[in-house]
Formats: structure tokens, sequence, C-alpha cells
């Protein structure tokens, strides 16, 4: 049998190639006979062959990582993900998720960015090559692409990663869009506003919400606790100007049958109809960005911080977790 000699410039450039280790790039080019090329078609069969004995791996590790261009008009955020926390923090794992953003920002679809170039293979070849070299499952499993007037971001520990869309660059867009980021990674918020709610879906989390607060109910009153209280609504987009009006004029009977003088209410009314609102709204505050109490300032909700800036809105914002 003829023996192969493979020198290390050789092992070394394949290496470089493919990330695989030494040994591995040895062994690939012996069987190779020498051949490059054909070295490398035999580490990716090795990478389809352990791809497809961990297809059923749950790859719930990895990193987040986001992408702006430089006109901050785009931004894109994927999850590279893998089986443990280990790879998912080594240096070349998350320097190659930095490589797929850079390729991903450029196209509108998961889809369309596994299908692009990576090198002479395509991206979703390479995740399958990786495969073979680290030993455990690679996959993107999140995708996410923003357009604006400014685009930021803002990246939790590698596990969160958030994009925001502005209406205009104004000064100190760049601060503005991360805190906002910040706040979509922090708080989990669906959706921009209470205006973007389907009726049927609000009236569906209001029986469900009402429901579980009269069963704790039956049980705190079981054990002599104070009552929860049981809002009849818990969406601004439920709270017509005839309710709030109404809520106006059982305020003001409330006042009076405390004996408090008419001079004054024009002093507490903006307090108990602000307290009102709130208690009437938790789907909003759990759900709706602007309407959310700001992390660094829960005195005002996201909206009025934006407002601080001038004239300016947030149009879009989207999210990528590990899991």
């Amino acid at each position: 049998m003829e023996t192969v000699n493979v020198s290390a410039a050789d092992v070394k450039n394949l290496r470089e190639a493919t990330g695989a280790g030494m040994m591995d790039c040895k062994k690939a080019l012996v069987e190779a006979g020498g051949d490059f090329d054909k070295a490398i078609d035999i580490l990716r069969k090795k990478g389809q062959k352990i791809a497809a004995n961990r297809a059923d791996r749950e790859s719930t590790e990895g990193v987040a990582v986001t992408k702006i261009n430089d006109d901050k008009t785009v931004g894109v955020a994927i999850v590279l993900a893998c089986e443990t926390d280990f790879v998912g923090k080594n240096d070349k794992f998350v320097a190659l998720a930095e490589e797929f953003a850079a390729i991903a920002i450029n196209h509108d679809s998961k889809e369309s960015f596994l299908a692009a170039d990576f090198g002479g293979i395509t991206v979703a070849d390479k995740l399958v090559e990786q495969t073979g070299v680290i030993g455990e499952k690679l996959d993107i499993t999140a995708f996410e692409k923003i357009e604006a007037a400014y685009v930021g971001a803002y990246t939790h520990i590698g596990k969160i990663a958030a994009l925001v869309g502005l209406s205009a660059p104004v000064k100190n867009a760049e601060i503005l869009a991360k805190d906002v980021a910040m706040q979509v990674a922090s708080m989990g918020a669906k959706t921009l506003s209470y205006k973007d709610f389907d009726p049927a879906f609000v009236a569906a989390e209001t029986e469900a919400r009402i429901a579980v607060i009269e069963k704790d109910n039956i049980e705190l009153a079981r054990l002599g606790k104070t009552l929860k209280n049981v809002p009849k609504y818990i969406s601004m987009a439920q709270l017509t100007p005839e309710i709030l009006a109404q809520a106006e004029a059982d305020a003001k009977a409330e006042l009076a049958a405390e004996g408090k003088p008419e001079k004054i209410w024009d002093k507490i009314l903006p307090g108990k109809l602000e307290r009102f609102i709130s208690d009437n709204t938790t789907l909003d505050l759990e759900l709706c960005l602007l309407d959310q109490a700001f992390i660094k300032d829960d005195k005002k909700n996201v909206a009025s911080y934006v407002k601080t800036y001038g004239d300016v809105e947030v149009t879009g914002f989207k999210r990528v977790t590990l899991g």
C-alpha cells in the first residue's frame, strides 16, 4: 500500500479552510491521496454523518448576535444554536455566528439566508460541516430582520438580542434605540401598542384573566387574606370614552361620599383616573412595548421616554432568544 506524504503546510491550510482538528485534517488528506478538494469533501461527508446521527438532539444553547449595516437602516438578529453551553461560549463559535450574521443581513428570509454562499458552499452546508468539526448539532433557530430610518440593537450576554427601528435618525438616536432595544430584550413585548390587538384576542384574554383572579380569590378568602381586585377590563382598547366618563363620574361620587370639598377634586381626580386605567390595562402593560413602564425610569412608560427625543417614533422591533 502506497504511503501518502502529507506536509504540515497542507494540514494547516485544510484546518484554516474547514476549522477541523489537525488530526482529522491529516487523516482526510491521507485518505484523499493528498488531493485538497477531495479532503474537504471527506470532512464534509463526515459532518453529514454526524449531523444525521444527532438530528434528534436539541440545540438549546448557543449565541444570539446582531448585525447592522453602515447606514444604520437595516438590522438582523440570528441565533446560532448548539447543544452545550461550553461550545456556545467558545470564541470561535461566536466568531462563526458573527460571520453568519454578516451574510444574513443581505437576505430577507431564513430560507434565503441558509441558501446563501459561505466560502463556496451554502450556509446550510457550512452548518453541517461545522457539526462534524465540533461534534454537536448546529442550527440557525432564529432569524429576524428590520428596516427603518434608523435601526439600533441590544444583546444581553449573548442569550437575547433585540432590534428596534426608529422613524428618524434624531440626535442621540443610538442611545434611544439601544434603550428601547434593552426594554424589548428585558420585558418581552409582543406588539407596539394596544391598537394592534385583535378584539377577539382581548375578549378571550379578559375572560381567562378574570377567571384566574376569581379562582385565586376563593383561596385567599379561605385563608382570610385580602382579595385581589377583579378588573372589568384589561386593555385600553376596551376603555371607550363612555367607560372613561363613567369612571370619572364614579370617582366624583366617591369623593362626594367621602365629604371631600369640590374645590379640591381637580387635584385628586387625575390620580384616581390614572389608577383606574392602570388597574384595567394589565394586558397592555405586559405585551405592548410603548405602554410598558420604562425599565430605567418606572415613573414613565416607554412612549413618554421616546417623546423626550423629539419628533421620532418606534416603527418596529424584533427579539430573538435561545431555546
